[in-house]
């Protein structure tokens, strides 16, 4: 456990925690209009870098980025009745522009499935136009009542994928490919982060989906987080908005549709599986700055190696062996000052770089995620570097596994299950559980995260007749 700590410990109040963390590592700030934020440029370089892992691999499975309005005629929203019913509550609604009333309100988008149904209609007349893989990076609007950064906002940044296939195979394919190609290798990758990746319940479904499949993660308190969701929407949305198509025959098909998203949730997820009571840990594979080279203090006239040039020949090296690196020569800053900022922003490796140890011939190597310090050879900075960084990846990675699986519980009853999702997960048999046993257990907070198979893998469906061995997981969650 790193010994330097300036946030609330997380088992005082992990809340805490996470509000000091975000504040202290300069990753967010609340917004002028409550439930908004403003992402710092440390926590926005982390999402660059997350938005363009994620980028291509979905270009990689064939979709296309496109961009649609943020303002949505109201009418749209009402054409998939279960659609707008689940979203009411959150919808943000202009009624006046213009110095006067609308003639119709519209809607600041809180998802696109309705204004991008209405142009898949328009774009496509042809099997051959099939399949159509779009996807958008945008704000969405959700009018949230209990807001926390990056988790739940009413504003928040995403991507969501909207596509239109020839079947409902071809639709629900590419759905679970999504899943597990772009979503679940992206986390498990490099956000380094054990999710998973399961059915949500009937109840847990997302409004006008026919399927929807999700993928969690335990956070560092036990409780789980929806990392992204992706759905089968089957002709629901095809019907409303009249998405057809002429098959090769001729005759006129609906088409079958699929949405999919992830947000900047997965930011304050990053921080909550990884962080410490120092701070952030951000996966070395991930980070916008991979390692910093501290000067400790300037050399004098009389040293017989000048500080900041061998400060600034590491960063050159560090940078040509792939390593983002950046050079603090802060000197005006006192030194345990910015090896704190450091720590707290969780930077994966610091050099420290000062005129007593480089008289010596050495620098200090610092490792954010086991906490170790080790005096090395100047010349040997770079290849423990490059080590580092891949074995303290992997550990990060291996600790959020043995944290989930130690912290999961096979139980055989409610009363077990919301017992055990006080300090974690509860695993129970769907069909000792099933709809009134879900029911009851949200009374006391509790939710189904999601249907697995017993062996981990996504079912085909919910219904225990066909697939009787289905477990549910159950927690308390964000």
């Amino acid at each position: 456990m790193p010994k330097t700590s300036v946030l609330t410990p997380r088992v005082d109040d992990f809340p805490r925690w996470y509000a000091d963390l975000i504040n202290k590592a300069e990753l967010a700030d609340n917004g002028p209009v409550r439930g908004t934020m403003v992402i710092r440029p440390y926590g926005y370089a982390i999402w660059e870098r997350m938005q363009a892992a994620m980028d291509r691999r979905i270009k990689a499975a064939g979709g296309q980025n496109a961009y649609f309005p943020l303002f949505i005629p109201e009418s749209y929203l009402r054409r998939e009745a279960e659609h707008v019913e689940g979203f009411s509550p959150e919808l943000a609604v202009v009624t006046h522009a213009g110095g006067k009333q609308l003639e119709e309100p519209v809607v600041v988008r809180p998802t696109s499935e309705t204004v991008i149904g209405e142009y898949l209609a328009k774009w496509i007349s042809s099997y051959r136009d099939l399949p159509l893989l779009l996807n958008q990076w945008a704000n969405v609007v959700r009018w949230e009542l209990r807001p926390r950064i990056f988790l739940r906002t009413s504003e928040f940044l995403w991507q969501e994928g909207h596509t239109a296939h020839a079947s409902a195979t071809d639709a629900a394919g590419y759905a679970r490919r999504i899943l597990h190609e772009v979503y679940a290798d992206f986390m498990r990758t490099e956000l380094a982060m054990p999710v998973v990746a399961g059915r949500k319940t009937r109840r847990e479904r997302f409004a006008g989906a026919v399927n929807t499949m999700t993928l969690e993660a335990m956070m560092g308190d036990g409780k789980a987080l929806q990392m992204g969701t992706s759905h089968e929407l089957g002709q629901n949305f095809a019907k409303a908005f009249d998405i057809g198509f002429a098959d090769a025959t001729q005759q006129r098909q609906l088409a079958w549709t699929t949405s999919w998203g992830t947000s900047t949730r997965m930011l304050g997820g990053l921080i909550m599986c990884h962080g410490d009571d120092a701070g952030l840990r951000v996966p070395p594979k991930l980070a916008a700055v991979q390692a910093v080279v501290t000067v400790v203090k300037a050399g004098g006239p009389g040293d017989p190696v000048n500080v900041e040039a061998v400060a600034a020949q590491l960063v050159s090296d560090l940078t040509n062996a792939g390593i983002r690196t950046r050079l603090d020569d802060r000197v005006d800053t006192p030194f345990g000052r910015r090896a704190v900022d450091h720590e707290l922003k969780g930077v994966p490796i610091r050099v420290d770089v000062g005129p007593r140890d480089l008289a010596a011939g050495t620098v200090m190597l610092v490792r954010r995620v086991p906490s170790t310090k080790e005096s090395l050879p100047v010349e040997s900075v770079v290849g423990a570097a490059v080590s580092a960084i891949e074995q303290d990846h992997q550990a990060l990675y291996d600790q959020a596994l043995q944290h989930r699986d130690g912290r999961t519980v096979d139980v055989r009853t409610v009363d077990e299950a919301a017992q055990a999702a006080g300090s974690g997960w509860a695993r129970i048999p769907w069909r000792l559980l099933g709809d009134e046993g879900e029911a009851a257990i949200a009374g006391q907070g509790v939710t189904v995260r999601c249907l697995v198979r017993p062996d981990g893998s996504l079912p085909e469906t919910d219904d225990v007749a066909v697939e009787p061995e289905l477990l549910a997981i159950l927690a308390r969650a964000y």
